[in-house]
């Protein structure tokens, strides 16, 4: 099992900035791929950014020039900076780990939200 642990939601204004935290414990593949996906009220849930152990990033279309996905060396906590932020950003935003080719694990979610 796997457990995900994130931080760092929020309200802002249009424009602003938040930095959301995402730590992962248990049992850990080396080579994982962590993501931030999001989903808006009334919304499917979508993939927003991906990194790979090996520091390989993907990134949404609606996110690109504003969101920075980051990895710690250790390889266990990511980081989703957001930068000039929309209010259609506005989403629960939630943590993934997937072992592998194999399971995905889900965090609990961390609110953002974003005035016009």
């Amino acid at each position: 099992q796997v457990q995900l642990v994130e931080s760092g939601g929020g309200s802002v204004r249009s424009g602003g900035s938040l930095r959301l935290s995402c730590s992962a414990s248990g049992s850990i593949f080396r080579q994982n791929t962590m993501a931030w996906h999001r989903q808006a009220p009334g919304k499917q849930r979508e993939l927003v950014a991906s990194i790979t152990r090996v520091g390989m990033r993907t990134y949404a279309d609606a996110v690109k020039g504003r969101f920075t996905i980051s990895r710690t060396n250790a390889g266990n906590t990511i980081y989703l900076q957001m930068n000039n932020l929309k209010p259609e950003d506005t989403a629960v935003y939630y943590c993934s780990l997937t072992n592998g080719e194999s399971s995905t694990y889900w965090g609990q979610g961390t609110q953002g939200t974003v005035a016009s």
